[in-house]
């Protein structure tokens, strides 16, 4: 009984003993805090009288322009700064270096980035071997947009102090907006591991392993970022041009079309997800879907890449399925085509075609030409490009005419023929079949569609 006593008396004196320690610890924190911020209304108290007798009193300068830095107060510790680094020369009291590197500091922390890099310059000379110097002047670097110098300056940071912070990052993303691709990867791979929710971080990974031919792993970082409202339009942009490189314009659309719909596109990237797009839908013969991409462009920037241009000749293709058919069908479709227009190039006539060529600049067709009042052999070679077809061209189709000895030869394509290769048919067997001819003939035929 008495030993149960003793136990719980114990217990109570231990009780009371760790209360008062807590209550100490907090009347002693209240205490510290106090003090705190009685020195520092004593430092600004003391150094603003001071340097209302003398501006450039170092006793002064010194405390005020340190206690303002350690509070990030950037903007009141840059101009004193930039007095002790003037200064310093003829003050032995001044650390030069320091005074050099938190000029620096805080001119880059209010995104002055000339004057930044002025104390930074001054303190890599006098410290170079110091790690937030070389951090800071990489930042500054990589801020003004000059990645080379940047990147040896991470660098060293990094040999200087390999577990610090954010330095994979800096680094990676410095080599990756400096095109250097390949090494950036590892770098940036690390910084991810450490910083996981870091979009930027992921972006430029994936697009420096796209650059680097690994495309199936972006692909799915692209697809991942895709909704996301700061990276989603680049990745949606960057999924879609991969899709239609493998030739899966459906799955293109798709990436194209998540990207239109995020709020506050750029305007850049929303033209060029329109300009894709509608190469998607012209490779699926969804003319109309296309014009409208199209026409979204022109809305905007009426001059965008050669969407004018595009817009006329998708037009017209849209008025005319058999000339689209010519210009973007399968070679099987097309060789049909052309022998569809052989068949109704003479109104009464029996034609019967003897051999069929494709090539890959070409078709030709040989054919007997039958009629009430005459008969003979032809030759006709279809083009397909939109460009101007020049002289050598209808000249090695004059040599094939007397190669296979066929009476006569018509040269047909859906654009026109130059000057020179007018002037050569002069006197020779041979008509050349311009594009509004062309477009006349194809309308009679009905069958295709």
């Amino acid at each position: 009984m008495v030993f149960s006593i003793m136990i719980a008396v114990l217990a109570v004196l231990a009780l009371i003993a760790v209360l008062s320690m807590v209550g100490g610890a907090k009347r002693g924190s209240k205490k510290g805090g106090a003090e705190k911020q009685k020195n520092r209304a004593q430092i600004i108290r003391d150094s603003t009288k001071k340097l209302a007798r003398d501006p450039y009193n170092t006793s002064a300068l010194i405390p005020l322009a340190d206690l303002y830095f350690n509070e990030q107060v950037w903007d009141k510790a840059l101009p004193l700064y930039e007095t002790l680094m003037d200064l310093a020369a003829t003050h032995v009291e001044i650390n030069t270096h320091e005074a050099c590197l938190r000029q620096g500091i805080c001119a880059f922390k209010q995104n002055k980035v000339a004057d930044s890099l002025k104390g930074l310059t001054s303190a890599m000379k006098l410290n170079p071997a110091d790690f937030d110097t070389n951090y800071y002047m990489g930042l500054a670097c990589e801020k003004n947009n000059e990645f080379d110098k940047a990147i040896p300056c991470f660098k060293k940071a990094l040999a200087i102090n390999p577990e610090a912070g954010n330095i994979s990052a800096s680094l990676g993303l410095a080599l990756y907006k400096g095109k250097h691709f390949r090494d950036s990867v590892p770098y940036l791979r690390k910084a991810f591991s450490e910083h996981p929710d870091n979009k930027e971080i992921l972006f430029s990974m994936a697009d420096a392993m796209q650059e680097c031919g690994a495309g199936d792993k972006a692909l799915k970082v692209f697809m991942h970022l895709r909704p996301d409202p700061v990276y989603g339009p680049k990745s949606s942009l960057a999924a879609g041009m991969i899709h239609a490189r493998l030739g899966q314009n459906d799955k293109a659309i798709q990436d194209f079309e998540i990207g239109l719909k995020i709020p506050e596109l750029p305007q850049e990237t929303m033209l060029e997800l329109n300009y894709r797009l509608a190469q998607c839908y012209f490779g699926m013969n969804k003319i109309s879907a296309g014009l409208a991409c199209l026409t979204a462009i022109q809305r905007t920037v009426s001059n965008y890449k050669d969407v004018s241009a595009l817009v006329s000749r998708y037009k017209e293709l849209n008025q005319n399925s058999n000339l689209h058919l010519y210009l973007t069908a399968a070679t099987s479709d097309f060789v049909a085509l052309c022998r569809n227009v052989v068949n109704v190039f003479y109104a009464k006539a029996f034609v019967k075609i003897l051999d069929v060529d494709v090539s890959q600049e070409c078709v030709e067709i040989l054919c007997e030409v039958e009629t009430s009042k005459w008969e003979d052999s032809e030759l006709f070679r279809f083009y397909r490009t939109t460009g101007t077809v020049g002289e050598l061209y209808v000249r090695d189709f004059h040599a094939k005419i007397k190669d296979k000895k066929v009476d006569r030869g018509f040269c047909i394509a859906p654009s026109a023929f130059s000057e020179e290769a007018h002037k050569y048919i002069e006197g020779r067997p041979i008509d050349l079949i311009e594009k509004a001819a062309l477009m006349k003939l194809l309308k009679t035929i009905t069958v295709m569609g």
